[in-house]
């Protein structure tokens, strides 16, 4: 009894067949996929301070904030395009300009701090950020170099634990599912800057770890049982790890749920996306991911696991 788990989420004996809903899965992935890269092209992606550049100035008014008076303030000392906006409670309030030339930001973000001040009377400066223009373009490229190094190592380690089939049909499922969570970064209107590439590459992480798990059970039975199906083979793998991988899907989101709906401006949209990211990575491992495997190993990782097998028992 001591061993036994407290809660499973499915009976040890489950005996469900993913594999019958394949081509389902994997058309629905791939036109959410291609939807995603329509809507990255229009209207696009809403850049953040990091890669558009810029000035945001965050401030807490005394008063319910009076936008007319901060427009006509600001307009009044040379900055007539301000974005001014609330969030949050209507005593916050964001200012936003665009990135200028990099010598004269820190100026502008004094004049901004200073205009508030004397418009509103005891207002706190929460927050005053500045990124120049050549700044955050070289911020964007390290980002996506980020991502594009991530991916390659990812296809690496599993080339390198797995073969091939698994290699290729992971970093698919991937690149799958790095589109899906551009889709849901430009429905969502939430701001790509680093903390969201800090989040992307958290879900590939997490993804990964989770498609490992089930490629690990498939290579397990691959040279368990040497005469089922491959697609057999494959449900039956997933129904085995299947509670391992609810309960980590479960664990990880509700632990993401409450800075989703407390954390505040700064971290909703980072915890909103690693919610979307663990259940689009849960089900690509399921519905994605494996159908792949089974379309790109049928025949020849059956042959290998004979063969490996084989060789095994000759020594």
């Amino acid at each position: 009894m001591l061993g036994r788990p407290l809660l499973r989420f499915v009976r040890k004996d489950t005996h469900i067949n993913f594999m019958r809903g394949r081509y389902m899965g994997l058309l629905v992935s791939a036109v959410l996929s291609v939807a995603s890269l329509i809507l990255f092209i229009h209207p696009g992606l809403t850049l953040g301070l990091d890669f558009k550049g810029g000035i945001v100035v965050e401030a807490k008014t005394p008063t319910p904030a009076d936008f007319g008076t901060l427009r006509a303030a600001l307009a009044a000392h040379g900055l007539p395009h301000a974005s001014i906006q609330s969030f949050g409670a209507p005593d916050d309030v964001l200012i936003r300009l665009d990135a200028g030339n990099n010598k004269e930001t820190q100026s502008v973000v004094d004049t901004v701090r200073h205009t508030v001040a004397d418009a509103l009377p005891g207002t706190t400066i929460l927050r005053a950020d500045a990124v120049g223009a050549s700044v955050s373009a070289e911020l964007f490229r390290n980002g996506m170099l980020a991502l594009g190094i991530s991916l390659a190592m990812i296809l690496a380690y599993i080339w390198v634990r797995f073969e091939w089939e698994f290699a290729l049909s992971a970093v698919v499922t991937l690149i799958l599912d790095l589109t899906k969570t551009v889709g849901f970064l430009v429905l969502t209107g939430f701001e790509f800057d680093l903390v969201m590439v800090a989040a992307i590459l958290t879900i590939l992480g997490y993804s990964t770890n989770d498609k490992v798990v089930v490629y690990d059970r498939v290579r397990e039975n691959l040279r368990k049982y040497r005469t089922m199906p491959l697609m057999e083979l494959i449900n039956l793998s997933i129904n085995e790890t299947l509670n391992r991988t609810l309960g980590t899907s479960s664990t990880v989101f509700l632990a993401a749920l409450p800075l989703a709906l407390w954390g505040g401006a700064t971290l909703s949209g980072f915890a909103w996306t690693m919610l979307f990211g663990i259940v689009v990575g849960t089900s690509s491992s399921i519905f994605i991911a494996a159908p792949l495997l089974l379309f790109m190993g049928e025949g020849r990782l059956k042959r290998g696991a004979k063969t490996k097998t084989g060789a095994a028992t000759a020594s």
